[in-house]
């Protein structure tokens, strides 16, 4: 048992034989009479042992999930290599979205207050709201053991719409830019945060419910439905917004539902919740290997699944709450980014998780670049580039078979 806790937490397969879970009633050499158990024996501890544990200690070839190396032994220095790697690729990114803009390229000490009130701000931004989404879509690709969820699936991102575009509604005509923006900023937290208390309210029996087989989708199916009826709840009243809201705000409140880092002035609370974030990943990597061969398998090899998978998705939803608020709702990011690096580096959540906040941020700071230049001097939303590459890049992953 030990050894497959082992396994386990390191990503790999539990077993490589289907009869392991006969192996504890195995305690004298092969062929001698006491090793066969009694009838009383068999009925009382060996038969339901085996309905509990034979779906799920299995090789996990048979797993949905794409298979990889994992972090044992000689691939530290692999690992090692794709932080350094992704880290070294972030700074670069970020200091290419420092020096260029709508505006060209930083060649003079003119545009330093440029540099330091508008560029600095908004590459900071998009770097940790990329990286929240990314962390945010791997855990939930995780639990609901759903290749297709992502940050948005359970509703969190239509309370924050909801909320923002509420704020502006209600915001006096005269009122500064400065405080137009604080109120939106603060309407879209309070909703994703007010979605999130819903969420867990209607969703309680689906969290306190153990799966009954390996990989079974029973509780992510009853997340997954709850969370598109909040957001199909919200989404109505958004349609409602914007059918009633003034025609001098209706372009900004379209303009941040598609994902707009113009206003980043926020990304402090992105960053601070970045960091508690990864943390908490990088803390319960383990037992997220463990949890992602099913409920049974993790309650067997003693991890505590239902308080685990509760504070996952309540981290999960925190990031998407933090992220939504500083910068809209920008798509597939969360989606594709967990994809591609668990195709290049693995499902061992130790090494998944923090190269997903990485590469999370260098996406969406390439793609923030290109909706400030692309077309410069008119700034595109950022949801715009992020969808118009997500889109064939995802196409392309399903083609291939490997999504």
């Amino acid at each position: 048992m030990q050894r497959q806790a082992r396994r386990a937490a390191q990503g790999g397969p539990l077993c490589k034989r289907r009869n392991t879970a006969m192996r504890p009633f195995r305690s004298n050499p092969p062929g001698s009479p006491g090793n066969r158990p009694s009838a009383l024996l068999r009925l009382l501890a060996v038969a339901p042992l085996r309905r509990v544990a034979a779906p799920t200690i299995r090789p996990v070839a048979g797993a949905a999930w794409p298979q990889g190396k994992f972090i044992t032994g000689s691939n530290v220095r692999r690992a090692f290599i794709i932080f350094v790697s992704l880290s070294l690729l972030g700074i670069v990114t970020v200091a290419i979205a420092l020096l260029c803009g709508s505006s060209g390229c930083f060649t003079s000490a003119a545009q330093a207050d440029i540099f330091w009130q508008l560029r600095l701000p908004r590459a900071l931004a998009a770097f940790a709201v990329g990286g929240l989404l990314a962390l945010a879509g791997a855990l939930m690709q995780l639990l609901l053991r759903n290749p297709l969820a992502d940050p948005y699936v359970l509703g969190v991102s239509g309370g924050a719409a909801a909320g923002a575009l509420g704020m502006m509604w209600l915001t006096p005509a005269g009122m500064a830019v400065a405080g137009v923006q604080l109120t939106m900023h603060v309407g879209a937290l309070a909703g994703a945060l007010f979605a999130v208390g819903l969420l867990f309210g209607l969703a309680r029996g689906a969290l306190l419910r153990l799966s009954p087989m390996a990989f079974g989708a029973a509780p992510g199916v009853r997340l997954i439905l709850t969370g598109v009826m909040i957001a199909s709840g919200f989404g109505a009243l958004i349609t409602l917004i914007l059918s009633t809201a003034p025609d001098a705000q209706l372009r900004g409140m379209v303009f941040w539902l598609m994902g707009d880092l113009e206003n980043s002035q926020w990304y402090g609370l992105a960053w601070a919740v970045l960091g508690l974030v990864s943390v908490w990943a990088v803390a319960n990597a383990a037992r997220l290997n463990v949890l992602a061969h099913g409920d049974a398998t993790a309650q067997l090899l003693g991890v505590r699944v239902v308080p685990l998978r509760t504070a996952a998705i309540l981290i999960a939803s925190l990031a998407t709450a933090a992220a939504v608020s500083v910068a809209g709702t920008i798509g597939f990011v969360g989606l594709v980014v967990p994809h591609a690096l668990r195709l290049a580096v693995g499902n061992d959540q130790r090494l998944l998780l923090p190269a997903s906040a990485l590469a999370g941020g260098i996406a969406l700071c390439l793609a923030d670049l290109l909706a400030r230049t692309v077309i410069a001097p008119i700034q595109l939303p950022v949801g715009v580039i992020t969808a118009l590459i997500g889109v064939p890049v995802f196409l392309v992953l399903l083609a291939r078979g490997r999504a």
